[in-house]
């Protein structure tokens, strides 16, 4: 029994270090620009293990997308908590500033995916698919609770903004998502007379 448990605490050794090696080097170098040799020398992983464990560098691609955005689910969550429901929308661009004035900033995993595999079939993006979805949800949701005329298409213009702030932030520098902090909030003020 102990054999077991030994080798599938190995094993998921093995997968999470596939995954940080290749979710590191795919967002600052970017998602085409790495082959699965060199996430499998950074992990220090055979290419079988890459196939045990995912079946090929798209799976891959997915996971890391999938962690990333599970991440990212977590601390918008966790950030826009202590506000009052009618101030969530505009806290998850406060979120986004933060976000961008990180050192460490080099844009939007999800963006950057969808920008070099256009192919809608692709596994990697189906994850980026989920993850827009969550946040047009979530934006509805807060949109509703804060009592705004139309709170659906609210929702759709601030992920809008939110999209375009974090592609500014990255090509013209971090003070782009002030602006779209700004642009949120005259948004939310209409939206509620």
């Amino acid at each position: 029994m102990a054999t077991k448990k030994s080798s599938d605490k190995e094993a998921s050794s093995v997968r999470e270090r596939l995954i940080d090696s290749a979710d590191r080097l795919f967002y600052q170098e970017g998602f085409r620009a790495v082959g699965i040799d060199r996430v499998l020398a950074e992990a220090g992983a055979a290419k079988a293990s890459l196939y045990a464990h995912f079946g090929s560098k798209d799976e891959l691609m997915a996971a890391c997308i999938e962690r990333r955005a599970l991440e990212a689910r977590a601390q918008i969550q966790a950030y826009v908590a202590t506000a009052e429901p009618e101030q969530r929308p505009l806290r998850l661009f406060d979120f986004l500033v933060d976000w961008v004035f990180e050192k460490t900033f080099r844009g939007c995993p999800v963006q950057h995916l969808v920008a070099e595999y256009p192919e809608t079939g692709h596994p990697a993006r189906q994850s980026a698919l989920v993850q827009r979805q969550w946040l047009h949800e979530q934006l509805a949701t807060w949109c509703a609770a804060a009592s705004l005329q139309n709170p659906e298409q609210t929702a759709r213009a601030l992920v809008v903004l939110f999209d375009g702030a974090l592609t500014a932030a990255e090509q013209d520098g971090p003070e782009r998502a002030k602006d779209a902090r700004w642009a949120a909030e005259q948004l939310l003020k209409a939206g509620r007379r």
